[in-house]
């Protein structure tokens, strides 16, 4: 970008525009995208928040019954046993009193009649635990992450586009001076 600054007697205005438009596209990046990546974090953190809190009010943990036995897949006492998990009929009493049976993620080689803990909603389904404050938080950096992309991906969008526009006319200069230069250059045959 540098060298369009530099005197040449083949330096077009265009060369020269082109070089600004660049260094004015990354300025405005540098100054929009942290702006853009507080105020998308800022928002996101609060969604999150308020998804964790009604997460926290609609849903309950409980302990359920298993009705038969979980696949014995992993090695026991493998780093795989810990995290995989496999889905499960679980006999629950709900907070009304009903006993309901539901499948849900459970640790391999368990037998039937184990107990597990579960979160299950208001309405006495098996669902997954309220969003901790480190989801939150990794969420709120992901969507925070995204904009800075995103504001730096539109400025790049941008100067490109100029870029394309200028060459486009650098072209048809080239044409409209080409068409006057070519009847002195060429000999009528």
């Amino acid at each position: 970008m540098l060298w369009r600054w530099r005197h040449n007697p083949l330096r077009r205005r265009t060369d020269t525009l082109h070089a600004w438009i660049g260094l004015g596209a990354l300025i405005a990046v540098l100054a929009v995208a942290p702006v853009a990546a507080v105020l998308v974090g800022d928002a996101a953190r609060r969604h999150y928040e308020d998804t964790a809190r009604h997460q926290n009010l609609t849903r309950y943990e409980t302990t359920g019954t298993l009705t038969e036995d979980a696949p014995r897949h992993p090695e026991p006492g493998s780093d795989e046993e810990r995290k995989t998990r496999y889905p499960a009929e679980v006999r629950v009493v709900t907070g009304e009193g009903r006993t309901r049976t539901m499948r849900t993620e459970v640790r391999p080689g368990l037998t039937a009649d184990n107990t597990v803990r579960l979160w299950i909603t208001a309405d006495g389904e098996a669902t997954d635990p309220p969003l901790s404050a480190e989801e939150v938080r990794s969420r709120t950096m992901g969507w925070s992450l995204l904009a800075a992309i995103g504001v730096a991906l539109t400025g790049a969008a941008a100067h490109a586009l100029a870029g394309l526009a200028l060459r486009r006319r650098n072209l048809a200069d080239w044409d409209t001076a080409w068409a006057e230069t070519a009847p002195r250059w060429t000999t009528p045959t």
